[in-house]
């Protein structure tokens, strides 16, 4: 083979497969973070059954610590990277106000969201929160990711993770992160 073609196939695999880059968790490098918890699962522990789509498929209690002072809004994503086929989004949450460090068992879809809260589209094709339910095997890990921003967002319901992630873009303070596991 031609040494071009080397040097191009070399170019492709370098820049090109590595998938696009998450702008968000660049930017999160350089931040302060905060403590995220939940009462229903340690750490890098399972995750209840009643959390998934093999129970109730209701959104965990979640609470956090180490906010700024000057932040303005709080975002959450949760995702599981070890889907078969892409990273799988299982919610994403918006604009929670500044005065929120918590969010009760099953609140997503709910009234017990904060006012103003708004709720994104998960890769179930619905809005709020869709519960862990991999296919059978190893356990797959749930990243649960809180943002603290500068500002509230202009996003309407029903936005995807990506518009999220474009529209935090530049206005990260903090953030923190909680990650559990499930198998079937």
């Amino acid at each position: 083979m031609p040494k071009k073609f080397w040097l191009i196939l070399l170019f492709l695999l370098s820049t090109g497969c590595q998938g696009s880059p998450d702008p968000i968790s660049a930017e999160a490098k350089g931040v302060p973070t905060m403590k995220l918890t939940s009462a229903a699962f340690e750490p890098e522990g399972t995750i209840p059954k009643q959390y998934t789509g093999e129970g109730k498929d209701v959104s965990p209690p979640l609470s956090w610590s180490g906010a700024p002072a000057n932040v303005k809004s709080f975002a959450l994503i949760c995702d599981d990277p070890d889907a078969p086929r892409k990273e799988w989004v299982h919610w994403v949450l918006f604009n929670l106000p500044a005065d929120t460090n918590q969010l009760a068992e099953g609140a997503s879809g709910t009234t017990a969201l904060p006012h103003g809260a708004r709720e994104g589209s998960n890769d179930f094709r619905k809005r709020g929160y869709g519960g862990p339910m991999p296919p059978p095997g190893k356990p797959h890990r749930y990243y649960f990711k809180l943002y603290a921003l500068d500002t509230m967002l202009d996003l309407a319901e029903g936005a995807s993770k990506q518009q999220l992630e474009a529209a935090m873009k530049g206005h990260l303070l903090a953030h923190g992160e909680l990650m559990g596991k499930y198998a079937r």
